[in-house]
């Protein structure tokens, strides 16, 4: 097996870099067929439930994004700080340092107790917060009741694409991974709905919190019955659990050739724990430098201050607010079916391109509503027409794909640790752009920002089109072993 590794290195040196994965299958093709691959692809249906119960952590992830958007206001009244615009603004921002610190941890958690017990570590500090939120009497218990379910949103994420990405069959990851956007999508509208009699009904805004502690508590109980991670088993020396768990998610007649495929990823430092260092030097620093840059780009397209500050915009057109959130609420789940649809036709790289190409362009609309040049209902059709499709391009791309390719791509040694490093990224980024974007429209004007946001769009295209590869198909020790070079 050893010596198959090295041959199958040896082939991935004499081919050229632009295409290594592809390259590399067609050395392995003759193999696969007599281990077992041309058995045919293993039901899809086996894997399903385990999915979807770590979906819930992203449907508890979108529940608290949007739980505060229309309750905001009903919590400041009860509460005693609405003529406090600060204190506003506090609640929403510290769910997001909670969720900082929630990432930076996930690796290090998802390393040391495996995928089971890390989305039970998700959901409990879910439980706790949403309660302590719900039964608060002063600004500072809800303050920190959002710090408690922050902490759970920055672990939810990682762990999930991780858990997603490698109990799911190749032929069907896309599509799988996919999903965990439309749960995220899904719990965001479900707040907005439930948060709808808010305004009229004195402390609806504790129910709204209440709510989220029943699938919060579903997804810790489910996950005793759910597989643990095959890849996180083999890594711990657990072989036979690791079998077990294979034929519970592939079927029997596909445990040999699975078992086969992670040997040949195996490098002999599977159980040494990675050091933070290898992250940021050697051969696995192109790598998080790649979902780094990815997650950042992501976020300075100004993707999160449209769904923070969508309101605003209508407003100022005479859109209601309710009706501006259901709009951009079935933007980005249409967009989310359509990613679901296609990520496993037309591949991540395709569905990248397109998406940010999509928003530079509908960018561009926004910039067009802005200027002087329209007016009336011009500037109301560009304006708000383009911010919904800006928000569906997002959804059919570069919301989806970026958390499911890093899990593809990153060698499942550092998996775990890198992904939270490129996640706490993207917390970083989130939260100034959601601070400096209302000063800067007031500073620069809309124009000029939403041109500098449709740069950052381009410069996507590019970074993904000379850095990004195809993963489509391939299974993750496939991919590992094209693109990381030996030592």
């Amino acid at each position: 097996m050893r010596g198959r590794h090295l041959d199958a290195y040896s082939a991935y040196k004499r081919v050229a870099s632009k295409d290594p994965i592809n390259a590399y299958d067609r050395e392995e093709s003759a193999v696969g067929l007599v281990n077992g691959k041309g058995i045919g692809n293993p039901s899809w249906k086996r894997s399903l439930p385990h999915m979807l119960v770590a979906a819930l952590s992203s449907f508890l992830y979108g529940y608290h994004l949007g739980v505060v958007n229309e309750t905001l206001d009903s919590i400041s009244l009860d509460l005693g700080f609405s003529g406090n615009p600060l204190a506003k603004g506090l609640v929403v921002s510290t769910c997001l340092g909670g969720a900082f610190v929630g990432s930076i941890f996930s690796g290090w958690i998802l390393d040391g107790v495996g995928h089971r017990r890390a989305f039970q570590m998700c959901a409990l500090p879910m439980i706790i917060g949403a309660s302590m939120s719900a039964t608060t009497k002063s600004l500072w218990g809800m303050l920190l009741g959002r710090i408690f379910v922050g902490t759970g949103m920055g672990i939810g994420p990682p762990v999930a694409a991780i858990y997603v990405s490698e109990i799911s069959p190749a032929f069907v990851r896309g599509t799988f991974g996919s999903f965990t956007q439309i749960s995220t999508c899904l719990g965001l509208m479900g707040s907005l709905f439930i948060g709808l009699p808010a305004k009229d009904i004195m402390g609806w805004w504790r129910v709204c919190f209440w709510v989220s502690t029943v699938p919060a508590a579903v997804l810790a109980v489910c996950m005793e019955f759910c597989a643990e991670s095959p890849q996180w088993l083999f890594k711990r020396g657990r072989g036979t659990e690791a079998e077990a768990e294979f034929e519970k998610l592939l079927g029997a007649a596909h445990v040999k050739f699975a078992m086969a495929e992670l040997s040949k990823s195996d490098r002999g430092d599977e159980l040494e724990t990675a050091k933070f260092s290898e992250l940021l030097s050697g051969r696995h620093f192109k790598m998080v430098f790649i979902g780094s840059t990815i997650f950042a780009l992501q976020q300075l397209t100004g993707i999160n201050a449209v769904f923070y500050f969508s309101s605003t915009v209508f407003k100022s057109f005479g859109v209601p607010s309710a009706l501006a959130n259901v709009c951009v609420g079935i933007a980005n789940l249409s967009g989310s079916i359509l990613a679901m649809i296609l990520m496993d036709k037309l591949g991540r790289k395709v569905l990248l391109l397109g998406s940010f190409s999509g928003m530079a362009v509908a960018m561009g609309l926004q910039v067009t509503g802005a200027s002087s040049y329209t007016s009336g209902s011009g500037a109301l059709s560009l304006s708000v027409g383009g911010m919904l499709l800006f928000v569906f391009m997002f959804a059919t791309g570069a919301g989806p794909v970026p958390g499911l390719l890093l899990s593809e791509i990153l060698p499942g040694r550092i998996r775990a640790k890198a992904m939270a490093v490129c996640m706490a990224v993207h917390w970083v980024i989130n939260f100034f752009v959601g601070l400096l974007f209302l000063p800067l429209l007031e500073q620069i004007g809309p124009q000029i920002l939403y041109t500098i946001f449709a740069t950052f769009c381009l410069l996507a295209v590019l970074f993904v089109k000379r850095n990004v590869i195809e993963t489509k198909g391939k299974s993750l020790q496939e991919i590992e072993i094209a693109l990381v070079p030996p030592q």
